[in-house]
C-alpha cells in the first residue's frame, strides 16, 4: 500500500509556489516554549516567563499539528510506496533519537543515576508510549516520548491519505470539528480516571488520543495547499494562541495540576486549533509571499536545529543542574537558564550538521525510492492499453 493520490476536487493549485520557510521558522518558537516549560518546572521560575511557559509542554501539540499539515502538504498528489515514505520518516527521526539516546544514558551514568534498560530498548523501538509506566515513558531520553507517538502517525498516514474523508473542502471541515469535539470528550472522559498516573498517560502521551491533533493538522494542510483561505490572518493567531497561553495562568491557580480538569491537561489538548490556525496562517503569508519575520536565514537555521534542541535540552539542564545545583536568587536562575539555552543550542547546531542532517541524506539514499516511471523517446510508439 503507498500514499494514494488525493482527487475528487480541483487543486487550486497554490502548492507549486514552493516551500513554507516560515513553519520552519515557527518550530524555533515552539522548541523553544518547551525548553522554557522545563526550565521554569525543573531549575526555578522567573517572573512573568516562568507564568507564561508554565504550560510551554503545549508545544508537543503545536508540534504534532505542524507535523500533519507538512506531510499532507508534501505528500498531497504524490503516489509513494509505503515502504519509501515509512523509510524517510525513519531517516528523519531515528539517528538523532539513538544520538540523543545514548547521550541521556551517559548522563545517566556519570551522574550515577539509576536508568532503566528497558525503557532505552522501547524509546528506540518508538513504543514507550503505549504503556502508563514511568519506566518506559521517561526512559532513554525522557523528551523523546513524543516521537513513540509520531511513529504511530507515520504508520497511519498513508491509509489516513487513501480514505475518502479529506477528499473535499466539505469533509475535511467535518473531520476538523469531529477530532475537535473528540478532543474535548477526551479531557472531560478524564474525570472517569482517578488513577493519576493513568489520567495522565491517557491524556497527555497515549498516540491515539495525540493523533487527533495530527489528523487536525493533515486536514488545515491540505485545505490551505487546494486554496483555502484561513479565517485569521498570522498577526491574530499569534495574538490568540499567546491570550491562551495568558489565560491558563488564573486557571492554573484555581485549578491544581493534579485535577483532571487542570490548566496543565487543557494546554495541550485544547490548544490544537489555535495551533491549527496558526500554521495555517503562516503557510497562506507565504503563499501570498508575505514578510512574516519567521522566514529569514536565521530562523531557518534556528528551525532546523530544532529537532535536535528539543531531543538534547533535558539533558543539559539534567546534568547542570547536578553540577551546579538548583539556582537561589532571581538573578543566579537568569544566569542558569542562559547557559542552559545557549549550551544545548549550540550543541543542537552541532548535532544538526554532523549527525541528523548528514544521516537523513545517508539513509534516503541508500533505502528504497520511489521507482522512476519509464521514459519513452518522441519517435517511440506508446503501448495501447
Amino acid at each position: 500500500m503507498g500514499i494514494a493520490r488525493q482527487s475528487g476536487e480541483p487543486s487550486g493549485s497554490l502548492a507549486g509556489r514552493g516551500r513554507l520557510p516560515s513553519l520552519t521558522g515557527l518550530r524555533f518558537w515552539a522548541a523553544l516554549v518547551v525548553v522554557l516549560y522545563h526550565l521554569s518546572r525543573q531549575a526555578g521560575r522567573l517572573p512573568v516567563l516562568s507564568d507564561l511557559a508554565w504550560y510551554g509542554r503545549s508545544g508537543v501539540t503545536f508540534f504534532f499539528v505542524l507535523s500533519g499539515f507538512v506531510l499532507a502538504w508534501t505528500y498531497d498528489g504524490k503516489s509513494v510506496p509505503a515502504k519509501v515514505f515509512m523509510w524517510r520518516r525513519f531517516a528523519r527521526i531515528w539517528p538523532m533519537l539513538a544520538v540523543s539516546v545514548v547521550a541521556s544514558v551517559a548522563a545517566w551514568h556519570a551522574l550515577g543515576t539509576e536508568w532503566s534498560r528497558k525503557g532505552v530498548v522501547a524509546t528506540l523501538l518508538l513504543v514507550n508510549a503505549w504503556v502508563p509506566e514511568q519506566a518506559l515513558l521517561k526512559g532513554g531520553n525522557p523528551a523523546a516520548w513524543s516521537l513513540s507517538d509520531e511513529a504511530w502517525f507515520y504508520a497511519t498516514f498513508p491509509l489516513l491519505m487513501a480514505l475518502p474523508l479529506l477528499r473535499t473542502s466539505r469533509r475535511r471541515l467535518w473531520v476538523a470539528i469531529t477530532v475537535c469535539a473528540a478532543s474535548l470528550a477526551v479531557w472531560l472522559a478524564g474525570s472517569e480516571i482517578t488513577d493519576l498516573l493513568t489520567r495522565r498517560w491517557f491524556l497527555d502521551y497515549f498516540p491515539p488520543v495525540r493523533m487527533l491533533q495530527f489528523v487536525l493538522g493533515v486536514a488545515a494542510g491540505l485545505a490551505v495547499k487546494r486554496g483555502w483561505r484561513p479565517p485569521v490572518n498570522l498577526p491574530v493567531a499569534v495574538a490568540l494562541v499567546v491570550a491562551f497561553q495568558v489565560a491558563l495562568i488564573p486557571w492554573s491557580r484555581a485549578v491544581p495540576d493534579s485535577a483532571w480538569n487542570s490548566a496543565y491537561s487543557a494546554s495541550h489538548l485544547l490548544s490544537a486549533p489555535l495551533f491549527a490556525a496558526l500554521v495555517s496562517a503562516a503557510a497562506y503569508s507565504d503563499l501570498q509571499r508575505r514578510t512574516t519575520g519567521l522566514g529569514g536565514s536565521w530562523m531557518i537555521r534556528l528551525g532546523n536545529w530544532s529537532f535536535a534542541w528539543y531531543l538534547i535540552h533535558e539533558i543539559v539542564l539534567r546534568v547542570l543542574l547536578e553540577v551546579t545545583g538548583r539556582p537561589g536568587s532571581t538573578v543566579d536562575t537568569a544566569v542558569f537558564w542562559a547557559l542552559v539555552l545557549g549550551v544545548s543550542l549550540a550543541l543542537a547546531g552541532l548535532a544538526y550538521h554532523c549527525v541528523e542532517h548528514p544521516l537523513e541524506r545517508f539513509l534516503r539514499r541508500v533505502g528504497p525510492r520511489v521507482p522512476e516511471r519509464p521514459r519513452h523517446r518522441k519517435d517511440e510508439a506508446l503501448p495501447v492499453s
